[in-house]
């Protein structure tokens, strides 16, 4: 499968099976996140990866969107580590934080496995669950395992604005 035809393939799995993630397929998707570009290269970012029943326990407080997931990576961006641009003093943490959770969910997707992104949870709650997370501003969690057999893309998963509403060629 080339490049577009995974990101087209790619879709938002709310519906995940309970069978268990290998850790050779969790090292690849660690993998992907460590060989995402970061500005600078500063790499201001770090991946918890929640397995156990006691960190889902806590994730399921201040998470409502679990999906029957047992494996979640928690995606975080440092701000004191990125780079900042000087023209107008833009922070790159979330951006780099966002490069690196897009290349997890991309080889999520192509390792057979499935996920969606999910942004909607209580960060000082989760913060205080997981002091480890204090410093960072958090952009993700991706509950990740295999596809339910049931599991489908959303009606509106298909739908794209026109290239010519995206793209302006100047």
């Amino acid at each position: 499968m080339n490049f577009l035809e995974l990101a087209k393939d790619r879709y938002s799995c709310r519906q995940l099976s309970d069978r268990a993630v290998e850790r050779e397929k969790i090292n690849m998707i660690l993998g992907a996140a460590q060989a995402a570009p970061t500005a600078h290269n500063a790499q201001p970012y770090k991946i918890w990866v929640l397995q156990s029943e006691e960190a889902r326990a806590k994730l399921a407080e201040v998470n409502s969107y679990m999906f029957g997931a047992s494996l979640f990576f928690v995606v975080g961006g440092e701000k004191s580590r990125a780079w900042v641009r000087s023209s107008d003093g833009e922070n790159f943490s979330m951006v780099d934080a966002s490069i690196v959770a897009t290349h997890m969910m991309l080889e999520i997707h192509a390792l057979g496995l499935r996920s969606t992104w999910v942004g909607k949870f209580d960060t000082p709650r989760m913060k205080e669950l997981f002091p480890e997370m204090q410093d960072y501003d958090l952009v993700a969690i991706f509950p990740v395992g295999y596809p339910a057999e049931d599991a489908h893309p959303a009606h509106l998963h298909r739908e794209r604005r026109e290239l010519s509403e995206i793209a302006a060629f100047l």
